[in-house]
């Protein structure tokens, strides 16, 4: 398997949180012809712990555009309804409880470059998929899965392999419905990793620990139209309260508990000049250093929108719609992914644990599963340089950072199956 023609095939066909019917059909494929035990849809996650699913008519739309695609019908239909988690299981026969790597596999609302210095365009490869696009690498990360599996298929190994491939870490949304399913609960060992980070090649990080715990909602605005001159006094005006409540969030204090976020992403309401608006909708995140700081963030949130609705005679509604928290890396394994970093050719600049700061990563949920229960988790950080930041409409990876992966996820396998 070539890794740097699956990432590109992954990233010309972008597909946003569990819309990855087309990408989950193919990992699902593959891990089955190498001879892994495949699980998905709801066989891989519980349907109701998912956060954000989309609207049907997005649901639909995708599934048949999987179909266009190529998508395998059968596989498909396991996955109806945006279920689209993947786990393939290589069961060696050994008594061990297994190791576990977790792939993301989604794509961004974002609309691709079309500048003439941006690879993907130049070579055509670029996103085929209007208003989605691979901007945070996560085409890579399936990619390496997908190679890690044909050689983990090649070697045989005589114990249990899980490779996790999720839905929907952006906006953590997706993770808790595999932890839900009890995807982790057997796993001794598990290994998460992430490109780029504006690292230079070759530089590699054993794991990260500042992760910051986040919390995704959405606030409706119910109000009461009204004419605009004639009667506005007979109106309720939901945009004006949802804006009420965005100067306020933003207006939050700092707390001494430790670094906040605050964003209010998204904020739509409003149907003509003349007319009081009666719906208004924001999408907003909290961050936080720690889960605890994050609730009292979100609680201040979440009556600053109720108190905006309240002045305005204003109807309002909040629904969590991803959320993500904190977690350590342990040091074994940290040491371990440096170790063996330190034998593949390319890699060339170590540290334990990376002091670059992340954000936040709904796998936190899962690295917690594991280690309540007396497991060991590490999120390593694999360098490459990027022409534009994460999110952006210019990402891009350099692919000489894919077949380097690739041989390192190996010789972890290898040395942790060893021991």
């Amino acid at each position: 398997m070539n890794v740097i023609e699956q990432r590109r095939d992954f990233h010309r066909h972008p597909e946003q949180g569990f819309l990855e019917f087309r990408t989950a059909s193919i990992v699902a494929q593959t891990l089955k012809k190498l001879g892994f035990e495949v699980l998905c849809g709801k066989e891989a996650m519980v349907p109701e712990a998912r956060f954000g699913v989309p609207k049907e008519e997005q649901l639909t739309k995708a599934y048949h555009q999987a179909l266009n695609q190529g998508a395998d019908p059968l596989l498909l239909t396991r996955m109806q309804g945006g279920n689209t988690a993947v786990v393939g299981i290589w069961r060696g026969g050994g008594q061990r409880s297994p190791i576990a790597f977790r792939f993301d596999m989604d794509a961004l609302p974002i609309k691709e470059s079309e500048e003439e210095d941006h690879l993907p365009f130049k070579e055509g490869y670029a996103s085929c998929m209007a208003g989605s696009m691979h901007a945070c690498g996560h085409d890579g990360h399936t990619a390496i899965g997908l190679a890690f599996a044909e050689k983990i298929a090649e070697a045989a190994p005589s114990q249990i392999i899980k490779l996790i491939f999720q839905p929907a870490e952006e906006g953590g949304r997706g993770a808790v419905s595999m932890v839900e399913k009890g995807i982790l609960d057997d796993v001794r060992h598990l290994f998460c990793l992430h490109l780029g980070l504006n690292l230079p090649l070759g530089e590699v990080h054993g794991g990260i620990s500042n992760f910051l715990a986040t919390s995704k909602l959405k606030a409706i605005f119910k109000g009461i139209p009204s004419h605009a001159g004639a009667s506005p006094e007979k109106g309720a005006n939901a945009l004006l309260a949802a804006s009420t409540a965005l100067l306020n969030i933003h207006a939050l204090p700092r707390f001494s508990g430790g670094k906040t976020r605050i964003n209010v992403g998204v904020l739509e309401g409003g149907t003509a000049a003349n007319i009081i608006p009666a719906h208004a909708e924001m999408i907003l995140e909290t961050r936080a250093e720690s889960w605890e700081v994050n609730e009292e963030l979100k609680k201040r949130v979440e009556n600053i929108i109720a108190g905006s609705g309240a002045m305005h005679g204003v109807q309002t509604n909040i629904e969590v719609i991803g959320k993500a928290t904190t977690a350590a890396s342990d040091s074994e394994l940290m040491e371990l992914v440096i170790e063996e970093a330190k034998k593949v050719p390319g890699f060339t600049k170590f540290e334990l644990e990376s002091k670059s700061n992340l954000g936040s990563e709904d796998a936190t949920f899962m690295m917690r599963r594991v280690q309540e229960r007396g497991g060991k988790a590490t999120y390593m950080i694999i360098g490459s340089p990027l022409p534009a930041p994460h999110h952006h409409h210019c990402f891009d990876i350099d692919e000489q950072v894919l077949p380097m992966s690739v041989v390192l996820l190996t010789r972890i396998a290898k040395s942790v199956l060893n021991h």
